[in-house]
């Protein structure tokens, strides 16, 4: 493989002759060892710090991936955690991880594009634990193709999910903070919202605006001791990156390998993807305690590609 030549995110995870047969998955599979080089993948352990002792916290979008990630750690660290999703199934799965493991969770189904939906749910965690501390809205969703090729259902359904998804969150869960003396809110915005690639008008389109949501909302609240933070992660090894280049279906050494040819050529530090762990780990440090002087800000956790 020519390691100068750039492949686009949907150029590689679409490629049509991935699935050409058996011969092809055992090709692929064995590729894993022509693209070795990056750096190893980390085995990021919970913190032992249990930060968030007595805190309560809701996480959107919480069903996999960082959001899993982060609903599993929040409860770790001692937080009592509610959570939603719009997969009952892998809601139930994920609230049943945690109390096997001795946290406090609660999974509510909810879909973002609902008001109703959003509103019952922060309600519902704050009631049930007595308020509300910190609030990680990570809820979101992709289609890639040309801007003229998107209906407007399809435009809707991204911006709605993922721009104003997060409006409705924090619409409902800013009195909550404020009734406890302030809070912390972490969004996941994207790469993307710095520099992002053909196809992704929408998802590039709502991610940048999370990044004006949370410049003028952290102003709003500064003083009120609520602050408002995103967190910019590269690409993810999750299950949304996977699904977004229809890769659901393919055998996972298939998967790996295409993951980590493609990281090679476009992460121009590590060269690698990120894990929803690592990613998981830099939103807690950002939602905890740690760092009262940090609001209003943008903060990149891209493996030094420079974009998602």
């Amino acid at each position: 493989m020519d390691e100068n030549k750039t492949y686009s995110r949907r150029r590689l995870l679409t490629t049509g002759g991935v699935a050409a047969g058996a011969g092809a998955v055992a090709g692929l599979a064995a590729g894993v060892a022509l693209v070795q080089g990056g750096a190893p993948t980390p085995n990021i352990t919970p913190s032992a710090a249990r930060r968030f002792t007595g805190k309560v916290v809701v996480v959107t979008g919480a069903t996999s991936g960082i959001g899993r990630a982060a609903a599993v750690r929040f409860a770790a660290e001692g937080g009592k955690v509610g959570f939603c999703g719009r997969r009952e199934n892998l809601g139930r799965e994920v609230e049943r991880e945690i109390r096997a493991a001795g946290g406090e969770a609660m999974y509510v189904r909810a879909d973002v594009r609902s008001e109703e939906d959003v509103r019952r749910f922060v309600d519902r965690v704050a009631s049930a634990y007595g308020g509300l501390d910190v609030c990680f809205n990570n809820a979101g969703i992709t289609n890639q193709k040309p801007l003229h090729e998107f209906t407007s259902a399809e435009w809707d359904d991204v911006l709605g999910t993922n721009l104003r998804g997060v409006f409705l969150a924090m619409k409902y869960q800013i009195p909550h903070l404020l009734r406890r003396g302030g809070g912390n809110i972490v969004i996941t915005s994207s790469g993307n919202a710095k520099l992002s690639g053909a196809d992704r008008s929408a998802y590039a389109a709502s991610k940048s605006g999370l990044v004006g949501l949370v410049q003028s909302a952290s102003l709003d609240y500064a003083m009120q001791g609520i602050r408002i933070n995103t967190v910019l992660p590269g690409t993810v090894n999750s299950e949304f990156t996977r699904r977004a280049g229809g890769a659901m279906d393919l055998p996972d050494p298939v998967w790996d390998a295409m993951a980590a040819t493609w990281a090679k050529s476009n992460v121009r530090g590590l060269r690698r993807m990120a894990t929803p762990d690592e990613v998981a780990a830099f939103v807690l440090s950002v939602a905890s305690a740690d760092f009262p002087y940090l609001t209003g800000s943008h903060l990149s956790i891209d493996g030094g590609t420079g974009t998602a």
